[in-house]
């Protein structure tokens, strides 16, 4: 009979893999997921695990909040997402998070190259890099952005156009705990 799978882990998988759905369909990370997920973590190695526990739990929903921020202020992805990565975090402590937000963001890279190639927006594409490079420059002048997703959210080619990151944070998610179980089994 074979190991139990980890409660954290349980449990992100389960609203990971709600987000993903939630994504994918209304290019939506509802608050009604992320927020009860980021307090349930929180409360869960606060008990678990102690003053320790807690803090570890608060550094990883730390880390994971601070690293989508910018692409949140870059109007790059909506703040659903930023408060799934910090909810993810809260869960899974400050090592998984920033693992899974490098495997999630080179899905998304992947996924953006797909859309490219299959619409046929190389052009596009360059201008909108154009674009952002001073955006970048101008991030600790002004710190906002024009909400890009939420109005490209309403756009009718949505689908050719945003990439929904949740999806990729489930893709990246699962291939992690691919990769864990391999090296287990050797």
């Amino acid at each position: 009979m074979g190991a139990a799978i980890p409660i954290p882990i349980a449990v992100v998988l389960c609203g990971i893999l709600v987000a993903a759905v939630t994504d994918i369909w209304k290019f939506k990370v509802h608050n009604l997921l992320t927020l009860p997920l980021l307090l349930s973590g929180l409360i869960y190695h606060g008990v678990t695990g102690g003053t320790a526990g807690l803090g570890e739990s608060v550094l990883g929903a730390v880390c994971g909040f601070g690293i989508m921020f910018g692409f949140y202020v870059m109007g790059g992805i909506g703040a659903g997402d930023v408060k799934l990565m910090a909810a993810i975090g809260a869960w899974l402590w400050l090592p998984v998070t920033f693992f899974l937000f490098l495997v999630s963001s080179l899905a998304a890279g992947v996924y953006a190259l797909v859309l490219i190639v299959v619409y046929g927006r190389a052009g596009e594409t360059w201008v909108n890099l154009q674009i952002l490079w001073p955006r970048l420059a101008a991030i600790g002048r002004h710190l906002g952005a024009d909400d890009q997703v939420e109005s490209g959210v309403q756009q009718p080619d949505r689908r050719q156009r945003m990439i929904p990151f949740a999806a990729m944070m489930a893709l990246g998610f699962l291939g992690l705990l691919v990769w864990a179980w391999q090296l287990r089994a050797q």
